[in-house]
């Protein structure tokens, strides 16, 4: 007696859980920036073997404790960020609480803040400029400024467009009528992104302020 198999039905079926498309997409750009850093940093030790002398000469001039303020800023947005993304993976956009409850802060709040600490970041690193083309050391003054300005420009300009970034989930978050898993990938997308840049910012930081 020959038995016939019965056909799975669709709620029997195992659920096949595929990755996010964007999250992945993001990852493997993160993937390319991870070898543009590689490459400046590639010049950066480039010059320096050229022109050790040179190199420690000019270093005296940066403001170690002015740059390890800034890092910890730039370095405390990442936690703020991170809670903003994990708000959104509730999709808890706004705060439902007071101000200054922290606890109930929503995406908006902690990307809000991570703007600000971000902006900081950035309006410090142009003073840090000034003062050190107050001192000689320019794009084109010798090698040195050369690769500090390359190094420490592109990642500031990464962080600017880090910050047009959040503004745009934020306004976006306005925007929609319900908070959804799309808005939630968003904030996700956005906090790779921001981890990227601050790990790079440790190693400009510990290479061009601390390995003299």
């Amino acid at each position: 007696m020959s038995t016939t198999a019965l056909p799975t039905s669709p709620s029997s079926a195992p659920l096949i859980r595929r990755p996010n498309s964007v999250a992945v997409g993001t990852i493997v750009w993160l993937g390319s920036e991870v070898m543009f850093f590689a490459g400046l940093f590639a010049i950066y030790f480039t010059l320096r073997s050229m022109s050790g002398d040179l190199f420690a000469t000019e270093a005296e001039k940066l403001n170690v404790v002015f740059a390890t303020i800034n890092t910890l800023i730039l370095l405390s947005s990442s936690f703020t960020c991170q809670a903003g993304a994990n708000a959104a993976e509730h999709h808890q956009a706004r705060r439902t609480g007071g101000i200054f409850e922290f606890a109930k802060w929503g995406m908006i709040e902690w990307f809000y803040l991570t703007y600000v600490l971000g902006a900081i970041f950035v309006t410090l690193q142009v003073f840090e400029y000034l003062e050190l083309i107050h001192h000689g050391v320019t794009l084109s003054s010798n090698s040195y400024g050369s690769a500090f300005y390359i190094t420490t420009g592109f990642h500031g300009l990464h962080v600017t467009g880090g910050l047009f970034a959040f503004l745009f989930v934020i306004g976006r978050a306005y925007a929609v009528k319900r908070f959804a898993r799309k808005e939630a990938t968003s904030a996700h997308v956005i906090s790779y992104y921001w981890h990227f840049v601050d790990v790079v910012w440790i190693g400009l930081y510990l290479v061009i302020y601390w390995l003299k």
